[in-house]
C-alpha cells in the first residue's frame, strides 16, 4: 500500500473561517464520520487540523545562523488548514477517499503521494 497526503486548503474568503460554531458543528460531525470510516477500512494513518496561517513560524537554517520569523514561508492565496495521511492501494483509491473527505470538510482536498522509501 502507498501513503497519500490529503490536504485541506483554505482561502481568505473561505466562509468556514468566520462561521459561528453552531454552523460548523455539522461539518465537524461529518469529518468525524469520515475519520471513523477511514479507520474502519484500514486506510487511516494520521490526521490533524492546523491553527490559522497567522500562527505559523518559519525557520531558515540554510545560512550561517538560523533565522526564525513569524508567519508562513511565502504569501499565498491558499494554505493548508488540515490533513489526513492515508494508505491506499493506488491513486484512484486515494482520489475516492479525497472526494469523500472534501464533501465531509466542505473544502478542497489536494492528493499527493509520499515518495517511496529507497530499497
Amino acid at each position: 500500500m502507498s501513503q497519500y497526503l490529503l490536504s485541506v486548503h483554505h482561502t481568505a474568503d473561505d466562509p468556514m473561517l468566520s462561521a459561528p460554531l453552531e454552523e460548523m458543528q455539522p461539518v465537524f460531525e461529518a469529518v468525524g464520520r469520515f475519520n471513523d470510516r477511514l479507520m474502519a477500512e484500514g486506510a487511516w494513518v494520521f490526521a490533524g487540523g492546523l491553527h490559522p496561517i497567522e500562527s505559523a513560524t518559519t525557520v531558515d537554517n540554510t545560512g550561517a545562523e538560523p533565522i526564525v520569523t513569524d508567519g508562513p514561508f511565502a504569501e499565498s492565496k491558499e494554505w493548508i488548514g488540515g490533513f489526513w495521511i492515508i494508505e491506499a492501494p493506488d491513486l484512484d483509491a486515494a482520489l475516492a477517499w479525497a472526494a469523500e473527505g472534501s464533501k465531509a470538510c466542505a473544502g478542497k482536498v489536494e492528493v499527493r503521494p509520499f515518495q517511496e522509501e529507497p530499497a
